[in-house]
């Protein structure tokens, strides 16, 4: 088939099949799939499985113990093994605790769709889906599709990174289904980061004798302005401690505290030279007889240009220019798992999802008329780039 028959043959086909996609997308987000709720994770993993399985697409689960599953999604092409394979990127997981969606479920209003996890990235998963749902049944491609599905990007992947970094090794093409920015541009660029978990030791103590012990919350308070103080316009490194918690009663002299920290850097900033800022004010023994230890660490890579992610960019923008619409590339400071895919050599662009935005609030939003043109998008990018 010419290839200007089948860009038109797949464009047709999402376009079709939009009501579908609108359902699975409301299935989703009315699932609770917190980072922290593995059984919520796996139950959208088991609703994309099934769906992909109706159509005859090889699934593989890869059982993780503490997290959600992973899921990766086959469609040969028509090149052969030897041809390099294109990654669809996505995680299943979300900011919000279960019982979300029972108090904010899916609803669309003007057109535009809100609950949690909607555009980070419910949708984007959803998108994904369905472009190798198309290819698997219209082919057209040369490229082997592999569409790979994390369960705990939004803790900066701990039990998935290792996973994600061997299916992005060789790949020719990665479009990671973030959403797509409020201005419609997709993301060349992002940050690194460090979720940072810590606790600090105190001594407890009446607190009519507060000289008898050792406050762990003010060790902490002293440590938090410290950790703060990291932040700097110059380099664009952020720090921001997002939980606290510690103490007994009000009337005793906290000997416990703990805190979460997370730090945001530029790929110019060394991150291991950060890392022991970090650390040297989380251990230092102040005030007298107490004491800071790291229990938890993750960490993003930054995603950055290359000539490579730069003609994909470009290959992107000509299939948006097709569709009728324009994009362009910008940075983000937030972290994702396309700086792991980058790390790897493997030309990557970033947020291809759908159009939305205030993400990991009650605000959360996506703009459901972006779900069709993105896909399609998607869909003649992956054909540019293997020549079908």
């Amino acid at each position: 088939m010419p290839q200007g028959e089948i860009k038109n043959a797949v464009c047709s086909w999402l376009r079709a099949h939009e009501k579908e996609m609108f359902e699975l997308l409301e299935q989703l987000v009315n699932t609770d799939s917190g980072s922290s709720s593995k059984a919520g994770v796996d139950r959208v993993g088991a609703t994309l499985r099934a769906r992909l399985a109706r159509a005859g697409i090889a699934t593989q689960v890869f059982e993780r113990a503490e997290h959600g599953n992973c899921l990766l999604a086959k469609v040969p092409g028509s090149g052969g093994a030897h041809v390099p394979h294109v990654l669809l990127l996505g995680h299943m997981d979300t900011v919000f605790p279960d019982g979300t969606a029972a108090r904010r479920p899916y609803r669309v209003e003007g057109g535009v769709a809100y609950g949690p996890g909607v555009a980070d990235m419910k949708a984007g998963l959803v998108m994904n889906t369905y472009v190798a749902l198309a290819f698997a049944e219209l082919g057209g491609h040369k490229a082997p599709l592999h569409v790979w599905y994390t369960g705990d990007e939004e803790i900066a992947s701990p039990s998935s990174r290792e996973l994600t970094l061997q299916m992005a090794q060789g790949a020719a093409t990665v479009l990671n289904a973030e959403p797509g920015r409020a201005s419609g541009n997709v993301v060349i660029a992002r940050k690194g980061g460090m979720f940072i978990d810590f606790e600090v030791e105190g001594v407890a103590a009446h607190s009519g004798n507060p000289d008898k012990g050792a406050s762990a919350i003010d060790a902490l308070a002293r440590k938090i302005i410290e950790l703060h103080a990291l932040a700097d316009k110059a380099t664009g490194v952020t720090a921001n401690v997002g939980t606290v918690r510690g103490g007994v009663t009000v009337n005793t002299v906290a000997p416990h505290a703990a805190a979460q920290l997370d730090v945001r850097f530029p790929i110019e900033v060394n991150p291991d030279e950060l890392y022991r800022r970090v650390e040297a004010i989380i251990t230092q023994q102040v005030p007298a007889r107490t004491s800071g230890r790291i229990t938890r660490q993750g960490r993003f890579l930054p995603l950055f240009q290359t000539d490579a992610s730069r003609k994909l960019l470009s290959d992107y923008t000509q299939a948006a220019k097709q569709l009728g619409f324009a994009v362009a590339g910008e940075f983000a400071g937030g972290c994702a798992d396309s700086g792991y895919t980058a790390s790897v050599g493997a030309p990557t662009l970033c947020a291809t999802g759908p159009v939305g935005g205030d993400g990991h609030s009650p605000k959360e939003y996506c703009r459901i008329d972006t779900l069709v043109p993105r896909a399609q998008a998607a869909a003649l990018t992956i054909l540019a780039r293997d020549g079908a």
